[in-house]
């Protein structure tokens, strides 16, 4: 594993004052009931985890990245996976106090979980806002029966709405995931079924675009013929369609794929697009942590048992740690950022890159309709946001 230059001793004196975007904690649980064809996250099938020792790991492995980090205030802890209400929520709890213990947590700090219709429980729901958690992110992916058994998911319809029904319940903040731009979906289609979800829907929507992911089934699917997505020219006119009904609704754009009410953008991710600081804790995650005034990158092993092994052993299970160059660290802040509706400060990409982007660069992609300029901030326009790709290969040159 690539190593910094600090000694332990540093780490723990380390106390970096905050930088801009905030600062996350990610805790990955990397079990689920089956693996969706669509997947290239870490996610393995396993029914009988032992829940305890994985519980254990991830706190110690916290605890490193506390050794790394410094003192530091949270802006929010995200359960991802894998499926993370798979947990009880004694080990939601357990974590989320351990986290608490490492860092300074104000009251009403962000803390969301990802859940799947199919594990939703009201007890369990009830138990993981005892334990802290007052926001649920819920899988539910398509509200058509023949199409969530296309995307491998494990619950109907009305399981679904019926998982939304009792989240909002229990929780104030409720966000569920749609996948569009399946095979054969038509933009009326889309639109029935976006402004359904719409009135099933708290204060959040993410809106997925289906893409064939290296190594997943559904790639060999693609490649076998078995499967055809929409063309780029449909699937741009289903963007379009989503941005459309959203808008209506009073769900804002605040990113690509994510719309909400005002105010109830996810702030977790917001840290990752803002270009913050987070650790990623468990098998696979990846982390953003500045340490005596450079920039590092995490990553941890992804199987499992191999990760659980290096953490007792050793206190982590890193497979990577290393500094993130001058220029890197620009251009990463860049493509997240642009993502955003609220833009990019080129100042602060001039600082952290040691770069100025040329004037008649940004002058001409102005004449081409893909970004605007507001008061030194840097915003890509729906145009430029729809080809997001083109627009960073031509701007970070």
């Amino acid at each position: 594993m690539p190593a910094l230059p600090l000694d332990d001793s540093a780490r723990a004196a380390s106390s970096p004052a905050e930088t801009e975007g905030g600062f996350g904690v990610y805790i990955h649980w990397p079990f689920c009931l089956s693996k969706c064809p669509y997947c290239d996250f870490n996610s393995h099938v396993m029914r009988d985890v032992p829940e305890d020792a994985y519980v254990d790991a991830i706190i110690r492995e916290l605890t490193y990245f506390r050794e790394l980090s410094g003192p530091r205030t949270l802006t929010s802890l995200f359960f991802g996976g894998g499926t993370p209400s798979l947990m009880t929520p004694q080990a939601v709890t357990r974590l989320i106090d351990a986290v608490a213990g490492l860092w300074h947590v104000p009251q009403g700090t962000e803390i969301s979980m990802e859940a799947n219709p199919t594990s939703v429980e009201t007890a369990y729901l009830k138990g993981y806002k005892s334990g802290g958690v007052n926001r649920i992110s819920l899988g539910v992916q398509a509200l058509s029966d023949d199409d969530l058994r296309f995307l491998g998911r494990l619950h109907s319809v009305g399981e679904a709405l019926q998982a939304v029904k009792l989240a909002r319940d229990v929780f104030e903040r409720v966000s569920f995931d749609l996948i569009y731009a399946r095979p054969a979906q038509t933009p009326a289609a889309w639109r029935r079924e976006l402004e359904e979800a719409i009135s099933y829907a708290a204060d959040h929507l993410s809106l997925y675009q289906l893409t064939i992911e290296p190594g997943t089934a559904f790639e060999k699917l693609f490649k076998a013929g078995s499967l055809l997505p929409p063309s780029a020219d449909d699937a741009a006119t289903l963007y379009e369609v989503t941005q459309e009904v959203c808008a209506k609704a009073g769900f804002g754009a605040y990113e690509v794929s994510n719309h909400a009410k005002p105010g109830a953008e996810c702030r977790h991710n917001l840290v990752y697009w803002r270009y913050g600081d987070y650790a990623g804790a468990g098998p696979g995650a990846h982390g953003r942590l500045s340490v005596e005034g450079k920039k590092i990158a995490t990553e941890t092993e992804r199987l499992p048992s191999r990760w659980q092994a290096e953490v007792m052993r050793a206190g982590h299970g890193l497979t990577r740690m290393e500094e993130i160059a001058p220029a890197e660290q620009g251009d990463e802040m860049m493509m997240m950022g642009l993502r955003l509706s609220e833009g990019v400060p080129l100042a602060r990409y001039e600082k952290l890159s040691g770069r100025i982007i040329e004037e008649k660069r940004l002058l001409l992609l102005e004449k081409d309709g893909l970004i605007t300029r507001r008061g030194g901030q840097l915003y890509a326009t729906a145009r430029g946001r729809m080809v997001l790709d083109k627009l960073l290969g031509e701007l970070l040159v």
